[in-house]
């Protein structure tokens, strides 16, 4: 079972990884903005601008995924309900958590999902 303590460990990291998050996509966002203003001069800029426009646009997708999934985890801690599995309601085990501090599955539920979503 968490404690206070490690709910507060936990807490402290969610924070922290969603202020570095926000700031990724602030700055892919300002480098999304500088490409679009660039002069291409020919076709070859044109498709590296494009591409690289793209590429951003999927990390910042990524980014906004996994934004929703901490700030979910953020108000899980606020309700009370952090580390509790989201189809078992049983507890999410800790070394889990230490590496995914946003997991809404326990290991075996997470297979499960996983399963159901392919």
């Amino acid at each position: 079972m968490l404690t206070k303590k490690d709910i507060d460990i936990f807490k402290e990291e969610l924070l922290n990884m969603k202020t570095r998050i926000e700031s990724s996509i602030k700055k892919s966002n300002n480098d999304i903005t500088l490409m679009s203003q660039q002069d291409p001069n020919d076709e070859g800029d044109y498709s590296v601008i494009l591409n690289d426009s793209s590429i951003e646009n999927k990390i910042i997708e990524k980014q906004v995924k996994e934004l929703k999934e901490i700030e979910t985890a953020l108000g899980k801690i606020s309700d009370g309900k952090y580390g509790i599995c989201e189809m078992c309601e049983d507890e999410i085990n800790i070394e889990r958590l230490k590496v995914k501090p946003f997991a809404r599955f326990c290991i075996s539920c997470r297979e499960i999902n996983e399963k159901k979503s392919r």
